[in-house]
C-alpha cells in the first residue's frame, strides 16, 4: 500500500530521512516543469528544483499539514523561482530555445513545414508576451495552465487570496490577448 504524502512527511519528521526520497520521486518532474515555465532555462530550472527540495528537506519539520504537501512544496519552488528571476534576467531567446527543446523532446512539434513556420512564429510571439509579464503574473499563468491548479491552491502557493489569483490571472490573460490579438 502506497503511503500518502502526509504519512511520508510524518515519517520524515520522525527522523526517517530515506522517506523524503519518495516525496522527491513523486514531485520532482512536476516541480521542475513549473520552474522551467517560470525561468525558461533548463539549467536554471534544474538548479532551482534542487534548491527547492533542499529547502523542503530542511524545513520539513515545520510542515504542519495545514495545506497539502504539494501546495507547500510548490510555494517554495515558486518563491525561489521568482527570487532567482529577479536576480538574473534572461532574454526572450533563452525562453524560446528552451521551450522548443522541451516540445521537441515531447514530439509535440508539427511535422508539416508550413505548420512549423506558423507554430514557430506563434511560439515566438507567445514567449515574448509571457516575458513581458511580471514574475507574479507569469507564476499564475504557469500554475494554472501548466499544472491546472485551482485558484485556492495557487493562492496558497503564492501566499495571496483567491481573489488576487483571479485578478492576476485575468490581468495576465488580458495582456497576453492584447499582445497576440494581431497574430490570432
Amino acid at each position: 500500500m502506497e503511503l500518502s504524502d502526509w504519512q511520508l512527511v510524518q515519517k520524515c519528521q520522525a527522523g526517517d530521512v530515506a522517506t523524503f526520497q519518495e516525496l522527491v520521486s513523486r514531485y520532482h518532474q512536476k516541480v521542475y516543469m513549473v520552474i522551467l515555465g517560470l525561468l525558461r532555462n533548463p539549467d536554471d530550472a534544474m538548479e532551482v528544483s534542487q534548491e527547492t527540495f533542499f529547502r523542503a528537506y530542511r524545513k520539513i519539520s515545520s510542515f504542519q499539514g495545514g495545506s497539502s504537501f504539494y501546495t507547500w512544496l510548490y510555494r517554495i519552488a515558486v518563491n525561489i523561482s521568482i527570487d532567482h528571476q529577479r536576480r538574473q534576467k534572461r532574454s526572450p531567446l533563452d525562453f524560446r530555445e528552451s521551450m522548443d527543446q522541451v516540445l521537441e523532446e515531447q514530439n509535440e512539434v508539427a511535422k508539416d513545414p508550413f505548420s512549423d513556420v506558423h507554430d514557430a512564429e506563434l511560439r515566438e510571439k507567445l514567449m515574448t508576451a509571457i516575458n513581458d509579464l511580471t514574475p507574479e503574473h507569469k507564476a499564475v499563468i504557469v500554475l494554472r495552465t501548466l499544472e491546472g491548479l485551482s485558484y485556492k491552491d495557487i493562492g496558497e502557493i503564492l501566499g495571496c487570496s483567491e481573489g488576487t489569483v483571479m485578478s492576476r490571472l485575468h490581468y495576465a490573460r488580458k495582456k497576453l490577448q492584447e499582445k497576440l490579438s494581431a497574430f490570432l
